[in-house]
């Protein structure tokens, strides 16, 4: 039997289970994982956080030059992501507290590309770079692209799907559907269905550039929040509202808080809390 040190962190209560594997030593399986984010047999977690050098990593090695840690994210579920906007910040703050790093501002390595994080007051902000529409033409020609069905609407939403380095697709919610009334526990149907899934934000207006949000997270489920949903939520927002030039630094509250997106026309920062909560030990099942 293995055992392996972890520590639980949260941002806006999206919950992580993060394992150090500084050399890229341990083999982790896709239900090593799933296990670790069980919330009844294992830690829980809407994700796990493997912290491990840039170089000991095959698929980013060559980025080792530029960034020494790589955020190795995986969901739920096992399966692999890109990144995790929240995830980034509950990773930096857990490279700060345990020495990894000196400054507060620095570079990390994710399958999406190179992050840069700087501390703000009560936890990080991070650069996710460049957003993009998934279907352009078709949102620029329609206003949308793909319509979602999920309970608690009596017909499918239309929707607007963007890439932040891993895949949104963000419905505002009309009048007569309200947040609460969703029924997230199964996975909302996006037709298209995009090839590799799909989170999926559903937002409520609340004032100018002040926003509401509920999310289901490819692999994961319903979660109290997602970083890179929040700043797809307020570009789709922002997108549909003409693109407004006074409304650049958006609010957006999810159930576990609020965050900060800011819009720089065709790229995106993320600002929120990271709390470290518990270290400890935990023996992974027999395979």
């Amino acid at each position: 039997m293995t055992r392996i040190p972890f520590t639980k962190g949260h941002g806006t209560q999206n919950d992580f289970v993060l394992v150090p594997d500084h050399d890229g030593t341990l083999d982790l399986s896709v239900d090593d994982v799933a296990f670790l984010c069980d919330r009844r047999a294992g830690i829980g977690g809407d994700g796990m956080i493997r912290v491990v050098r840039t170089a000991a990593v095959p698929e980013v090695a060559a980025l080792a030059g530029e960034v020494e840690w790589f955020m190795d994210y995986r969901n739920a579920d096992g399966s692999l992501a890109e990144m995790c906007g929240n995830g980034t910040r509950v990773f930096a703050e857990y490279l700060r507290s345990r020495g990894l790093v000196a400054s507060e501002q620095f570079a990390i390595a994710t399958r999406a590309g190179v992050k840069e994080m700087v501390a703000v007051p009560h936890g990080w902000a991070v650069e996710l770079g460049q957003w993009r529409l998934a279907r352009e033409e078709e949102a620029e020609r329609r206003g949308m692209d793909s319509v979602v069905q999920v309970h608690g609407s009596p017909d499918p939403l239309p929707a607007l799907s963007l890439d932040l380095g891993n895949p949104h697709t963000v419905v505002a919610l009309p009048p007569s559907v309200h947040l609460g009334s969703l029924e997230l526990h199964e996975a909302p149907h996006v037709d298209p269905h995009p090839e590799h899934g799909s989170n999926v934000e559903f937002v409520h207006a609340i004032e100018h550039a002040h926003i509401s949000m509920r999310v289901h997270e490819r692999g994961s489920g319903e979660t109290r929040s997602c970083g890179t949903g929040a700043a797809a939520a307020a570009i789709a927002t922002w997108w549909w509202g003409g693109k407004p030039e006074g409304q650049l630094d958006w609010k957006v509250d999810v159930l576990g808080g609020t965050l900060g997106v800011h819009i720089k026309g065709d790229e995106v920062a993320l600002s929120g809390p990271a709390q470290l909560v518990a270290d400890g030990e935990v023996d992974l099942p027999q395979r």
